[in-house]
């Protein structure tokens, strides 16, 4: 048994020097701080967001709660049913957007000066990917805003060989592929900015060298416990 084990104690060590991803390195993307992408604005941005087939809407006729919608579904062709004004065109309009159609449809005939709003309720059209080191990867639907913390929450969280220094946020721009790393701890500590995702966007929590269960499994081995003293 004693022949292997300075093999092994060099390779947890090797295993040891190895941080955390680093964002120049990744060369599917092109590198932005991390702060640049955190200042972008988010899903529930009423300036900025898109409606897309089977959000959930909400909207409120002023004064005209008979006209008014409470969670109106967008349906698979992108519009929706308003009363009086019968189907209105909401996907690929910003919320502002479509509270100016309305408006311009009961103005044109059914009331004088009507003031809509618009808030999107849910997000069912926009989905993040999580993937790498969590309980369970997959897609998942955006519920109104959501954050990095939250997108690893509907994971089911980091697994054991997570590396939460290292989560890879991937965004498609118009400009093109960027990525960002952020460093999950430091969010949750409340020492970083939890970042707002948007639609379409790709998380990759990192993996660490060693998992906690691998390295209290090889501490106990005879001779190796003394590798750990120097991590």
């Amino acid at each position: 048994m004693r022949h292997w084990m300075p093999l092994l104690a060099a390779s947890l060590l090797a295993a040891c020097a190895s941080g955390p991803r680093r964002a120049d390195t990744v060369t599917a993307a092109s590198v932005v701080d991390p702060v640049a992408l955190s200042g972008q604005p988010g899903p529930a941005d009423p300036t900025s967001y898109v409606i897309g087939a089977t959000d959930l809407l909400n909207i409120s006729v002023f004064q005209v709660p008979d006209l008014s919608l409470e969670e109106a579904r967008v349906d698979a062709s992108g519009s929706i049913q308003m009363p009086l004004v019968g189907s209105v065109a909401a996907a690929g309009r910003t919320p502002d957007q479509l509270a100016r159609e309305i408006e311009a449809q009961l103005g044109g005939r059914y009331l004088q000066n009507p003031r809509v709003s618009v808030t999107v309720a849910e997000a069912a059209s926009q989905k993040v990917t999580v993937d790498g080191a969590v309980t369970k990867p997959g897609v998942y639907v955006m519920r109104g805003q959501t954050t990095l913390l939250q997108a690893v929450a509907m994971a089911e969280g980091p697994n054991e060989v997570a590396d939460l220094r290292s989560v890879a946020v991937f965004r498609t721009t118009p400009a093109g592929r960027m990525v960002a790393v952020f460093d999950l701890k430091a969010i949750r500590a409340g020492q970083a900015v939890d970042p707002v995702l948007l639609g379409d966007d790709v998380v990759v929590v990192d993996t660490s060298r060693l998992s906690e269960t691998t390295q209290r499994a090889l501490a106990a081995l005879p001779g190796v416990a003394a590798v750990f003293r120097y991590w």
